[in-house]
């Protein structure tokens, strides 16, 4: 079973990986994107980490619904938006239980992973985050490891592909050959969740 120490333990090292990543982040962002992704993320989970710091909840939904607040209210662009919907959608899923099982968390991330295709619009192969975070939920009832190895490998074959969504879209077939930013930090997020869990 998955308790609130468990949902803590992933945003905290989701935090320590984007600051450690931050540089690569926004040298993958600068030549399709707006070359902040790295510091909007890292500013949202600095403040995130601050947040459940503070105050922290005792139920795994009140960690990810605190932790999409911060992330909604500090990261600039979509991603703020997108990210803060993909936390608050699987927060609101998992409800006020006080643990729960990894088959319920893998239903919950789903229904998170769709509110954000349905906000932004977005489906695989689109280069989004949507590439590293719709093969990491099927693999998630494998195993934790299985999802972060599905989400590095979904956020590498963004590279050859036209963006069709996002900031990147702007830029047609010259957006060929870059990895997408969101899908690199999808799988941090994915990575810290496998990390979190000991594998």
């Amino acid at each position: 079973m998955l308790d609130a120490d468990f949902f803590r333990r992933w945003m905290t090292v989701t935090a320590v990986s984007v600051e450690r990543e931050a540089d690569r982040l926004t040298a993958l962002d600068s030549p399709i994107g707006d070359a902040d992704h790295g510091s909007n993320m890292n500013r949202g989970f600095t403040a995130v980490t601050a947040a459940l710091e503070a105050e922290p909840p005792d139920t795994p939904g009140g960690v990810l619904l605190l932790a999409a607040k911060q992330l909604i209210s500090k990261v600039g662009g979509a991603s703020g938006p997108l990210y803060g919907t993909l936390l608050r959608r699987t927060g609101k899923a998992l409800g006020d239980a006080p643990e729960v099982s990894e088959e319920e968390f893998a239903g919950a991330l789903r229904t998170g992973v769709d509110a954000v295709m349905a906000l932004g619009g977005a489906a695989p192969g689109d280069k989004t985050m949507i590439d590293a975070l719709v093969p990491a939920v099927d693999a998630l009832g494998d195993s934790f490891a299985a999802a972060r190895t599905a989400a590095e490998q979904g956020a590498e074959a963004t590279t050859p592909l036209q963006a069709r969504k996002g900031r990147a879209s702007y830029l047609g077939e010259r957006s060929i050959g870059h990895q997408d930013p969101g899908a690199t930090s999808a799988a941090l997020l994915i990575g810290a969740l496998a990390e979190a869990h000991g594998e």
